[in-house]
């Protein structure tokens, strides 16, 4: 799996709450093919608090993916040491990548400043008015990065439909309660998870918003979807899962979460 053998299919759907309650999509997406291969999801809290989630969540995606494209041309000059790069995927690109939406958000206030009721919201946190939460995956031909701050969900489908989750629930999300760019030290909380690819490499990659996985009634019935997924794509084609994929989004919020749902498939 490379950049020249991939194919990005995504979705980003409202919520039908949020079509009740005339509240904007607070999901964003962004994807970048090249020799690499970058996805990146970002899920908007859209509390009462988190009035502009939906510009935080499109600052996100579009900072991880110029991010991770000027880390991609940089690592060539390190003749891919791999535990030198997964160092550096740990370590420092979510700093990078929380200060470069920090500075965003920063700018963005300083446009479009606060009003009195809504500072009285914020209580000072002012960040908070932009929370997201962020998953990212990189694809090389030589290895695989996945990244994960806050709820939602990465899935991989290998031979013999072995589904599997590369990074697994933070156990301390539950609830409504998930880790956010917009909290204090945020880089710390990242998960990260590196695959170096030997002679195989996953069929499919798909990267969820929270919506999704809530739509369904368990665990089990969620992660078959992933298989379905890739049986569709072999059996129907990649045009046919494009063309109904946010209908399928649709339905599900319509009859499970209400959330807005958001997908990135990686085949």
């Amino acid at each position: 799996m490379s950049g020249n053998q991939c194919l990005m299919m995504a979705a980003s759907v409202r919520g039908a709450t949020h079509k009740r309650h005339n509240i904007p999509n607070q999901d964003s997406i962004r994807c970048y093919i090249s020799d690499a291969v970058i996805l990146a999801i970002s899920d908007g809290h859209g509390s009462k608090k988190s009035f502009r989630s939906d510009q935080g969540s499109s600052f996100a995606v579009k900072i991880a993916t110029e991010t991770i494209k000027k880390f991609v041309k940089s690592i060539k000059s390190y003749n891919y040491n791999l535990s030198f790069i997964k160092r550096l995927a740990n370590e420092q690109l979510p700093k990078f990548i929380v200060q470069k939406w920090l500075a965003a958000v920063d700018a963005d206030i300083r446009n479009n400043p606060f009003s009195e009721a809504e500072l009285k919201i914020l209580e000072g946190k002012t960040t908070i008015a932009y929370g997201a939460t962020l998953l990212i995956v990189l694809v090389t031909e030589d290895f695989i990065i996945y990244w994960q701050l806050g709820d939602g969900n990465i899935l991989t489908v290998w031979e013999n439909n072995i589904i599997e989750q590369p990074i697994l629930r933070d156990e301390r999300l539950f609830a409504n309660e998930t880790t956010s760019l917009c909290i204090k030290d945020a880089w710390r909380d990242f998960s990260l998870t590196f695959q170096v690819i030997t002679n195989k490499s996953p069929q499919l990659i798909l990267l969820a918003t929270d919506g999704y996985a809530n739509s369904f009634p368990d665990d089990a019935n969620f992660l078959k979807v992933a298989s379905d997924i890739t049986q569709l794509i072999k059996k129907e084609g990649s045009s046919f899962v494009t063309k109904n994929l946010e209908q399928w989004l649709t339905e599900a919020s319509k009859s499970g979460s209400g959330d807005d749902i958001t997908i990135g498939i990686i085949k």
